[in-house]
């Protein structure tokens, strides 16, 4: 290795590079030898080594807030004074305060210091609002502060520059009472936090989520679909069961009036079950369907369920879907369920061609063309929240991810459909919406594992307010009113950062362990029997709420669901940068090149292929024709093209030749000779 390689700068390498770090150390005691010379810097550095720790261990393991004692009561005179007891509390610079004794504190002196140290502003309306009663709501705090104290004179010493006078030879640390706009900084760490600046704002998480959610319960039956081509899909009891109760509730329920809300999802959700159960029906042979008929014999009325399928369809068509699926997820599922049941099962017989489609809603996972156009929507929607939200998170823990999801390919983005429109799925396009919603919805849970994992480790916090709380105060112009001491923060074992969800400590690292830390989730598609028919199992609850029961949700609810008494997840403020719309139009039309970029390359190497094929064709019949043909078929081959002026000669010639006005034709001498006249002889 050369030494260019070795050498690295210290913003490369942070606080070293492995081994000694590169920066000064933070702490750094005295050693002390026999006939050492010893100064004031080395008992300086002695008390700040030893000072330094203390209030590192305060500030990182207790916390700040109030260890005991403190007590703050109104004065027995009234007035506008309060008593403090005597305790011990911790600031967040690790500062020790001590109140020994009890001690009388004057409040409405403090406010008008605050006034005036405010320039005259006062913090009561401001701050907490008009409360209507004339009363003012202020925070009683106490501040470290240390003072010089037991001045001596040096003795005179050789340095050019001697300290004048006396010098003070010890630091009293004290404290001061403070009164400032109740509005504390809080110190507690709410792990609900970090994730909430991780994932980002939670009305834009939350419709990404729900896109996952929706495409985990078609990946099966997608992959399904395409792997099982023309193999038949097996009709058990439970298709059976699911047939019988579907078609005998829509018989009792279908009327003449339109169907409410209620009725209309439950005709839709038996439409579905009766439509997959016809479906699976039809990718039977005629020896199947007698088979089945003859093991079932309620199917015998196949014909009456189509047409019932038919007249509930059509009382579905016409209901306000935006009223009856408020969702628009489930409202696109819906509406994919009438689309895909009329076009698929109602008729009689049914269409031989759309085997894709067929399958997909036999396994209860209609796919119609607006819900294809709507699933590639989702793949870019997924896409483009991931790349944002990994460039953002505080603290990368997977390199890969961002690459993995920046190459996965996104099928290109298609126009909404025409009304009525049946345009047939290809295995081709199936595949790619498979796959890309494989790949992402692996990534999404990746990323939002990593976030939840991460929020467990509690940072350092900063300290930008030293003062601590001690009570609140509510004021009636000089007097005090009431002091509450309940919610000021207190040190508790573990520090106060912890004891805001020491509660769900537990729980969290239980489900730590089984979560985080654990190989990287990938989709694993599904294995189909060999034999025939395929069994696949019908997607129940797909029209239903989604439920969120995995670990990952039940760490997600634990973190960002507040327990009795507990401060919520401080809300995520975030800039908003709005895309001109000539930059999404760009950015449509740049995938739609990239889409017909990919079919070119495609049909290129389709061509390649034919060409490939065409000269071992060619090769073939060389070796078949005899010797003669062979050498005459060599001359042919290698014979130069004829030259570009005699084509143009040749092609001039013959078209003069065309337009050329056909000769006259011209009697002989003998054709002209005349008819003898009448008397002559011939």
């Amino acid at each position: 290795m050369t030494a260019s390689m070795t050498t690295t700068s210290k913003a490369d390498c942070g606080c070293g590079c492995g081994g000694t770090s590169a920066w000064p150390a933070t702490f750094v005691r005295p050693r002390f030898f026999a006939g050492q010379l010893l100064t004031e810097d080395d008992l300086s550095l002695l008390v700040e080594y030893t000072t330094g720790k203390t209030r590192l261990h305060n500030r990182t393991v207790y916390g700040p807030g109030v260890v005991c004692g403190l007590e703050v009561s109104c004065d027995p005179c009234g007035g506008g004074a309060v008593t403090v007891h005597p305790g011990h509390a911790l600031d967040c610079r690790g500062n020790d305060i001590v109140l020994s004794c009890k001690e009388k504190v004057d409040v409405s002196a403090l406010v008008r210091e605050q006034r005036v140290s405010s320039l005259g502003v006062d913090c009561g309306e401001p701050c907490d609002g008009d409360h209507g009663d004339g009363q003012r709501r202020y925070g009683l705090y106490v501040r470290y502060e240390e003072m010089p104290a037991d001045p001596v004179a040096p003795y005179a010493t050789e340095e050019p520059c001697p300290t004048p006078g006396c010098v003070p030879s010890r630091i009293r640390e004290g404290l001061r009472f403070v009164v400032k706009c109740d509005d504390t900084e809080d110190h507690r760490y709410n792990p609900g936090t970090r994730l909430l600046a991780s994932v980002g704002p939670l009305d834009k998480y939350q419709p990404v989520l729900a896109m996952a959610q929706r495409f985990e319960l078609y990946l099966d039956p997608m992959v399904t679909a395409r792997a099982m081509g023309t193999r038949p899909i097996a009709f058990d009891f439970l298709d059976a069961e699911r047939y019988t109760a579907s078609l005998e509730w829509l018989r009792s329920s279908i009327g003449g009036e339109p169907p409410t809300q209620d009725v209309a999802v439950a005709m839709t959700e038996n439409v579905r079950g009766l439509a997959s159960a016809v479906a699976r029906y039809d990718t039977h042979d005629a020896a199947g369907q007698q088979r089945i008929r003859e093991e079932f014999g309620n199917l015998a009325e196949i014909a009456t369920a189509r047409q019932v399928l038919g007249t509930a369809c059509e009382l579905l068509a016409g209901t306000d879907q935006e009223e009856v699926w408020p969702d628009p997820l489930r409202r696109s599922i819906a509406g994919a369920v009438v689309a895909e049941t009329r076009a698929r099962v109602v008729p009689d017989p049914p269409a031989a061609d759309a085997l894709l489609q067929v399958r997909l809603l036999a396994q209860g996972t209609p796919v119609s063309d607006a819900l294809q156009v709507e699933f590639r929507n989702d793949l870019v929607a997924i896409r483009e929240w991931l790349l944002g939200r990994i460039d953002r998170a505080p603290g990368a823990a997977d390199r890969t991810l961002r690459d993995l999801v920046r190459t996965t390919p996104i099928p290109r983005l298609l126009p909404a459909p025409e009304p009525g429109g049946d345009r047939q799925l290809t295995n081709v396009e199936l595949g790619q919406i498979e796959e890309a919603a494989a790949a992402l919805t692996a990534a999404l849970v990746r990323f939002v594992t990593d976030a939840a994992c991460a929020s467990l480790n509690p940072p350092c916090t900063d300290c930008t307010d030293t003062d601590v709380l001690l009570a609140h105060l509510e004021l009636d112009d000089c007097d005090v009113l009431r002091v509450c001491s309940a919610t000021r923060e207190q040190v508790l074992p573990g520090g106060s950062a912890y004891g805001e969800w020491l509660p769900k400590l537990y729980p969290l690292r239980e489900l730590a362990a089984r979560l985080c830390c654990r190989p990287v989730a990938v989709y694993r598609p599904p294995t189909l029997p060999d034999d025939d028919p395929v069994s696949r199992p019908y997607v129940s609850g797909l029209l239903e709420e989604w439920p969120l029961t995995g670990d990952l949700d039940q760490m997600w609810n634990l973190l960002l669901t507040p327990a009795p008494g507990e401060t919520p997840p401080k809300a995520l403020h975030e800039q908003v940068y709005i895309v001109p719309s000539e930059v999404t139009d760009s950015l449509h039309e740049l995938s739609v090149l990239r889409a017909q970029i990919r079919d070119l390359s495609a049909t290129v190497e389709a061509l390649h292929a034919q060409l490939d094929t065409a000269r071992e064709q060619v090769g073939q019949v060389r070796e078949q024709l005899p010797d003669r043909l062979g050498q005459r078929l060599d001359e042919l081959e290698s014979a130069p093209p004829p030259a570009k002026e005699e084509q143009e000669k040749e092609a001039s010639a013959k078209k003069a030749e065309s337009q050329k006005p056909p000769a006259r034709r011209t009697r002989s001498a003998s054709s002209r000779t005349q008819k003898p006249r009448p008397g002559e002889s011939s």
